[in-house]
């Protein structure tokens, strides 16, 4: 697993441009909103965690398409299914690796870009402590819906068809941690359903991704 990791970390440090451009997009698609809604302190305040949830879930599907896409073309992932991991294993290797080289990033890019769209300081905290598991439910979830699309035709299309329903429960809870710390409420309750959801998430997503794997390699 370790070396599966190492592999995974030097190609995506070989395809720099792919965190690059789920970076950008995240902070490009966030300083839009203060053109489309105004400059107020308090509007963009209010929606400060909702826009910065949204750009990052949309960000971290960007280079969903190329988590298995690559291996099947040019038949490494017949190996990497050879390779002594069971296919779960391999799945949350896969899983642990788009989140260390994409969600990692847009959990650093979340404070300042939050900044800039004006949120109340008490509430900085509790949307930081919701992205962590939010976004590594992001990972697991795309993994799987990378897998399931893995060999369909026009499976980039699919791809966020499928993740961003399974994602929903993650950006109601995490807006609204950040905005009951924002009321002056507890987001406890809300951390605790994202680190539900989180444990539940970690044995059966790549239980599902590594079904799907076996059944597109055959």
């Amino acid at each position: 697993m370790t070396a599966l990791l190492r592999r995974e970390l030097r190609l995506a440090l070989r395809h720099g441009s792919d965190t690059l451009a789920a970076l950008l997009f995240f902070v490009l698609a966030a300083s839009l909103f203060p053109l489309a809604i105004g400059p107020a302190p308090e509007t963009l305040g209010r929606v400060a965690p909702g826009v910065v949830f949204v750009c990052a879930l949309l960000a971290a599907i960007l280079p969903l398409d190329r988590l298995f896409g690559a291996e099947l073309e040019d038949g490494s992932l017949d190996q990497l299914l050879l390779f002594g991991l069971p296919a779960p294993l391999l799945a949350l290797v896969k899983a642990g690796g788009h989140w260390l080289v994409t969600g990692l990033p847009l959990l650093l890019a979340a404070a300042p870009t939050a900044v800039m769209l004006r949120i109340a300081p008490e509430a900085l905290p509790a949307l930081l402590a919701a992205l962590l598991p939010a976004t590594l439910l992001l990972s697991l979830l795309g993994t799987v819906g990378a897998a399931v699309v893995l060999g369909a035709r026009r499976g980039g299309v699919l791809l966020p068809l499928l993740v961003l329903p399974l994602a929903t429960p993650v950006l109601i809870f995490g807006v609204g941690a950040a905005e009951a710390a924002a009321s002056g409420l507890s987001p406890r309750p809300h951390l605790l359903f994202l680190a539900a959801m989180l444990a539940a998430a970690l044995p059966l997503c790549p239980l599902a991704a590594g079904a799907a794997l076996r059944s597109a390699a055959e």
